[in-house]
């Protein structure tokens, strides 16, 4: 099993997570792992970012754009010749 510190906790914080493991009663040590247990667990990882960002896109609602015809391209521009 892994270990970690956790520093730069802010006090409120600290307070809080000690009172919610007295009402659980659990350690905060305990407290924190099943916090972590519960976050992880919920949902799995996107399988990668067009995956990920499809997901968030696909539910709103599609829009289809009419593409304007094609040109012929134009002459390129004739730079140098002609001139003296």
């Amino acid at each position: 099993m892994a270990s970690i510190t956790i520093r730069n906790l802010e006090d409120d914080i600290k307070q809080r997570l000690r009172v919610r493991a007295a009402v659980h009663g659990h350690s905060m040590e305990e407290e924190v792992r099943d916090i972590l247990r519960r976050v992880m667990g919920e949902t799995a990882p996107p399988r990668n970012l067009a995956a990920a960002i499809r997901a968030r896109v696909a539910p709103s609602a599609r829009v289809d754009l009419d593409l304007p015809a094609r040109e012929a391209m134009r002459e390129p521009p004739q730079i140098g010749r002609g001139r003296s």
